[in-house]
């Protein structure tokens, strides 16, 4: 394995491409977090695949499918993306390793899954955008807590509450991501 040139400055436009990525990151994990099979599909070129375990495919097909699943299974989602490492491949490629930590809570309100893994991700340039070419998912850990909701007692009674549809109150603030 080779060593990365760690601590060497980065020229305006490789810190323009690893902002680009960084951003497609944070949008995918939104997408995760608010079922938005759209947004998801736009971080995705075209013919992009994915290895999500028990799906190997185009990201196109995965992408409602996931949100049917996420809507059906749980209330809520966060993704956390972290510690991201980019290697570049060519001017065209870049290829990154990221830390997950996913919360999960349940339809039922009663248990939280906890998951911690990595993403591998690819993602090329064309016509000077960046996008996702492929995603494997690499789990380290899983773990299912039970829950004791307090999303409506004392002080959090008042906070603005979440959910994973367009009535999150992050859409109306906002607007069009575009």
């Amino acid at each position: 394995m080779g060593s990365p040139q760690i601590g060497v400055p980065l020229d305006p436009a490789e810190l323009a491409d690893r902002h680009a990525i960084t951003e497609l990151l944070h949008y995918h994990s939104r997408a995760l977090d608010r079922c938005d099979a759209e947004l998801m599909k736009a971080v995705y070129w075209s013919d992009a695949e994915v290895d999500y375990g028990g799906f190997k495919g185009k990201a196109h097909d995965f992408a409602p499918l996931v949100m049917q699943s996420l809507g059906a299974q749980y209330q809520l989602t966060q993704h956390r993306i972290t510690n991201t490492v980019m290697a570049r491949v060519n001017t065209g490629q870049i290829h990154t390793e990221s830390y997950c930590f996913a919360k999960h809570l349940a339809a039922d309100g009663a248990e939280e899954m906890l998951y911690t893994g990595r993403y591998l991700d690819q993602f090329s340039k064309r016509d000077g955008a960046w996008k996702f070419q492929h995603r494997c998912v690499v789990m380290d850990w899983s773990r299912r807590l039970s829950v004791t909701d307090e999303r409506d007692q004392g002080s959090f009674a008042a906070l603005t509450k979440g959910n994973n549809t367009e009535r999150d109150p992050s859409f109306d603030h906002l607007g069009d991501l575009g």
